[in-house]
């Protein structure tokens, strides 16, 4: 594993050799949010050392370095899931690299279906903490001590200084926030209705089939987090009606230009 992130890094740095302040992880119909970078070098995931590619619409499949808001940043267009088939070391495997290429804040999107009933589709949650007993736990397996230790704490996984700093950001543009609780599942299934009842039941108010893993490695490895989900569709429906990829994809690009503002005023200020 260490000499796996440790060849992928140099690989990297030969490319762009900066040091970038943040990660940003672009989740499924966000990659349009990359036009906010002034980009400097775009690295395709198929030619760097170890890492997997995206195989899923909606994700480009590339580091993109550049700056944003006054920042040195890097963009994951383009995320890993469990049911694409890899396994949970290669899922979180990149955030591990944008660590040791210097990042100290990671920030992440995803598209998620809600659960709680007064949410909507279009709505942007914060997410405050995480159900993780649903997908595999990614430091399931040999720990590294040089990557974190043995048993992280997961009391404070979404930190709330930089929660506040949104919903801060949030009051001064008007714009509306939810707050709530991710539980990720494995997919590529949606929900049955008796499943998001139980995620219901759980305390969960979104789910998705991603993030969570990606936010313990991070923990491990000290990296504080901010996490945004943009609910793309509503799982406890009434009617018959069923949620289709495309129209995930579309409600995520329709949410895209407030989630644009958030993000990119949170960077200007950390």
């Amino acid at each position: 594993m260490l000499q796996k992130i440790a060849e992928a890094v140099d690989f990297i740095k030969k490319i762009y050799n900066e040091k970038p302040a943040l990660g940003i992880v672009l989740g499924s119909g966000l990659g349009s949010f990359v036009n906010e970078i002034n980009i400097e070098k775009e690295i395709p995931y198929k030619d760097i050392p170890h890492f997997p590619v995206s195989t899923v619409e909606g994700h480009s499949g590339k580091l993109i370095f550049g700056e944003l808001a006054g920042k040195k940043i890097v963009a994951m267009a383009g995320r890993f899931h469990y049911y694409e088939g890899y396994s949970s070391e290669q899922i979180v495997f990149p955030i591990r690299v944008l660590k040791f290429l210097g990042i100290d804040t990671l920030l992440v999107s995803n598209a998620a279906g809600a659960v709680n009933p007064n949410f909507k589709v279009g709505d942007l949650m914060i997410i405050t903490d995480h159900i993780s007993q649903l997908s595999p736990n990614p430091l399931i397996g040999k720990n590294y001590k040089e990557l974190g230790p043995r048993f992280p704490d997961m009391s404070e996984p979404y930190k709330k200084h930089l929660i506040n700093k949104v919903k801060a950001i949030a009051a001064e543009k008007n714009i509306k926030l939810k707050e709530g609780v991710y539980v990720a599942v494995t997919g590529p299934t949606f929900e049955t209705r008796a499943e998001y009842k139980m995620i219901l039941t759980l305390g969960g108010d979104a789910v998705g089939m991603s993030t969570v893993q990606e936010v313990i490695t991070a923990v491990h490895m000290g990296l504080p987090v901010f996490a945004m989900s943009v609910i793309t569709d509503v799982g406890i429906r009434e009617d018959d009606t069923v949620i289709t990829h495309e129209e995930v994809l579309q409600a995520a690009k329709d949410a895209e230009p407030n989630f644009k503002i958030l993000i990119c005023e949170l960077i200007a200020q950390l």
